[in-house]
């Protein structure tokens, strides 16, 4: 899900309460508190034009979206952020991922990589939580839950509201100041991250019965969401980037 669907359903789908159940089994009670938005694909040493060009691919991807790629081939390994230039420098790694333009310029990742892909499939909605121990939180009278969550919301949609505004003028800077190429994952590349990404969230949902019931509700609501989003914000978008030849 993007940052606007995952919202709407933690907040008002009933994500919350599955989240619950998963901080429960460790004592905690974790709320949404930062999101970057749909983060880049990544840097790469060479174009990617097809799911074969990822095979053998040493690529600095960590979580779910690090399994999509190992499932197409590629080599993944997860190096902390403070030593991902320097692998990438090295050539001990092929392509890395960070966050976004904003994040990324100031990571120096062009000095070592000549392109830059666009929305990647690993982090469509990249999120922070804010955690605390569940007694804790329990104990905590009304008025005092409420202050934390509303103060965990307003970071939550500031984070993300930064990012929109920042990345925007950061892609500009790595392409008009450092001579970035910007590429985009084509169909086919999509189409085989859609194939990895199913067996990645079969093998996961067969995890417990948790992740089985996490998995469905999830898959329902983003459907769901997901046509809405598709006939009307994204609708919205590409046609107003049409008429005033945004994005070319």
């Amino acid at each position: 899900m993007s940052t606007p669907e995952w919202n709407a359903w933690i907040k008002f789908g009933g994500g919350q309460e599955l989240w619950d159940e998963v901080s429960g089994e460790f004592g905690l009670k974790a709320l949404a508190a930062g999101s970057t938005g749909t983060q880049a694909g990544g840097w790469f040493n060479r174009e990617i034009e097809s799911a074969d060009d990822l095979k053998g691919l040493k690529m600095r991807i960590p979580g779910l979206g690090g399994q999509v790629l190992s499932k197409l081939g590629a080599s993944t390994v997860s190096v902390p952020g403070s030593q991902i230039y320097e692998n990438l420098v090295s050539g001990a790694i092929d392509a890395t991922e960070w966050v976004g333009p904003y994040n990324d310029y100031f990571m120096k990742f062009y000095e070592a990589a000549k392109y830059y892909y666009t929305a990647g499939m690993h982090e469509p909605g990249g999120g922070l939580s804010f955690s605390m121990n569940r007694a804790f939180y329990d104990g905590l009278s009304d008025w005092e839950r409420a202050v934390i969550e509303a103060a965990c919301n307003e970071e939550h949609a500031a984070s993300h509201e930064e990012n929109i505004a920042k990345n925007g003028e950061y892609l500009a800077k790595l392409v008009d100041e450092q001579g970035v190429e910007v590429r985009s994952f084509n169909d086919d590349v999509w189409d085989s991250f859609g194939e990895a990404a199913e067996e990645v969230f079969e093998e996961t949902r067969d995890h417990s019965e948790l992740a089985a019931r996490i998995n469905d509700d999830f898959q329902s609501k983003l459907r769901e969401m997901g046509t809405m989003m598709a006939q009307f914000e994204v609708g919205y978008i590409n046609q107003r980037n049409r008429v005033l030849g945004l994005g070319e």
